[in-house]
C-alpha cells in the first residue's frame, strides 16, 4: 500500500479566483450535500465554540465533519468572529478549512476558508430563497445588516439572474448601508437605504445578516404571511416571532444552542412544536410551507457543507495547478520496514 505524503494548500487568491464563476456549482453541492445529510450520509456533530474571558463578543469555532458518500471526505473548519474588527475596517470572520482522508485521517489540504464559508452561506440562503418563495422572484427585498454575508448572498441572487424589485438596506452603519445599497442597484430595479422600520414594512423578503447578540425585532406587524425571511444571524428576531411562523431549519437539533432565535423560542415553551421542519424535507418534497403565515428559514451553518465546497474547490485547484502542493509534508508513515526485523520477512 502507498501512502500519499503530499500536501496541498489552497491560497485565499485561488479560492477568489475558483469561486468567482462557482455560483450555480455551489449551490449545486450545497443542495445535494442537504439530502445527503438528510439520508444519513454524513457526520456532522456539534460545533465547539472556543470563546475569551476579556473580549466576550469574539469566538473561535471548530466545525468537524465528514462526508461518508460517494467521495468520502472528512475534515474540520476553524472559523473566527471577531465583531469589532469591522471597527478598523477588517471582515469580521477569517477562517481555514482542513481536509483528511476518509480511510487514513491523513491531512489533504489546508484551504482558505472565510470565503468558502460565506459562499456556502450565500447558496444555502438563495436555494431556501427559490424553494420556499415564488420561484426566482422578490418584489421587495429588505436587508438588515450590510456586511461581508449579505454582500455574497446578493452576489449569489445576481449571479442566480433573481428578479428583484425594491431593495431596502438597513445597518447602524450608514456608509456600509450606503454600499450595499449601490452595489444592489446595479441589478435590482431600484435601490437604497432605510430605516430598520421601513426596510421591513411590506417586504416579500428579509435577509437577516447582523452580528446581533440578542435579538431586537418584537412586533409582530413587522412579519406577515407569506413573508420569506432568511434568518441568517439567528439572533434578531424575538423568539415569540417564532411561534407565529412556519419554521424551516438545515438542521433542528444544531439550531436549537447558543441562544439563537430558535434556541430561545425552545426555553420559552419547554417544546419544539414550532420547528416546522427541515430544508430537505422541502427539496425532497416532503413539505409544502403553509404561505397563509411567515416562512422563516434558520440555519446554523453545517460544517458538512464546508467540507464539500472544499473539496470541489481543492480538486479545482489542483486540476488547474493552482494549488501549492508540499511533496513531503507528511513523514513516511511505514510502521516497520522489512530490515526492522519484522518477523514475517524472516526464513
Amino acid at each position: 500500500m502507498t501512502t500519499v505524503r503530499s500536501f496541498s494548500v489552497v491560497p485565499g487568491g485561488v479560492i477568489t479566483t475558483l469561486l468567482r464563476d462557482a455560483h450555480r456549482a455551489v449551490e449545486e453541492i450545497v443542495r445535494t450535500t442537504y439530502l445527503w445529510h438528510d439520508a444519513g450520509r454524513t457526520i456532522n456533530p456539534d460545533s465547539y465554540f472556543l470563546r475569551f474571558d476579556d473580549k466576550p463578543e469574539a469566538r473561535i469555532i471548530a466545525l468537524p465533519a465528514a462526508l461518508k458518500a460517494p467521495d468520502p471526505v472528512s475534515g474540520l473548519k476553524w472559523i473566527a468572529s471577531y465583531p469589532r474588527n469591522i471597527e478598523t475596517n477588517r471582515q469580521r470572520a477569517s477562517a481555514v478549512l482542513i481536509l483528511n482522508d476518509y480511510e487514513t485521517g491523513y491531512p489533504l489540504a489546508l484551504l482558505e476558508a472565510s470565503q468558502i464559508s460565506a459562499a456556502r452561506t450565500a447558496a444555502s440562503a438563495t436555494l431556501a430563497a427559490g424553494v420556499l418563495g415564488d420561484g426566482k422572484r422578490m418584489p421587495r427585498l429588505g436587508v438588515v445588516g450590510a456586511g461581508v454575508i449579505a454582500r455574497t448572498i446578493l452576489d449569489y441572487l445576481r449571479a442566480g439572474a433573481w428578479t428583484i424589485g425594491d431593495c431596502l438596506v438597513h445597518d447602524l452603519n450608514a456608509g456600509d448601508a450606503g454600499r450595499l445599497a449601490v452595489l444592489a442597484s446595479t441589478f435590482c430595479a431600484s435601490a437604497r437605504t432605510a430605516s430598520l422600520a421601513e426596510t421591513l414594512a411590506g417586504a416579500s423578503h428579509v435577509l437577516f445578516a447582523t452580528t446581533a447578540a440578542a435579538p431586537y425585532i418584537e412586533d409582530r406587524d413587522w412579519l406577515r404571511p407569506g413573508q420569506i425571511v432568511l434568518n441568517i444571524s439567528l439572533r434578531d428576531l424575538a423568539p415569540h416571532l417564532l411561534l407565529d411562523a412556519i419554521n424551516i431549519f438545515d438542521d433542528i437539533d444544531h439550531c436549537m444552542k447558543a441562544s439563537t432565535s430558535p434556541h430561545l423560542a425552545e426555553q420559552m415553551t419547554g417544546n419544539r412544536d414550532f420547528a416546522t421542519g427541515t430544508l430537505a424535507d422541502v427539496l425532497a418534497g416532503r413539505l409544502r410551507p403553509d404561505r397563509r403565515r411567515p416562512i422563516i428559514f434558520s440555519p446554523f451553518g453545517l460544517g458538512v457543507l464546508d467540507i464539500a465546497v472544499g473539496r470541489y474547490l481543492l480538486d479545482q485547484a489542483v486540476a488547474r495547478s493552482l494549488a501549492i502542493t508540499i511533496p513531503d509534508f507528511l513523514p513516511d508513515g511505514t510502521r516497520w520496514q522489512a530490515s526492522s526485523g519484522d518477523p514475517s520477512d524472516e526464513s
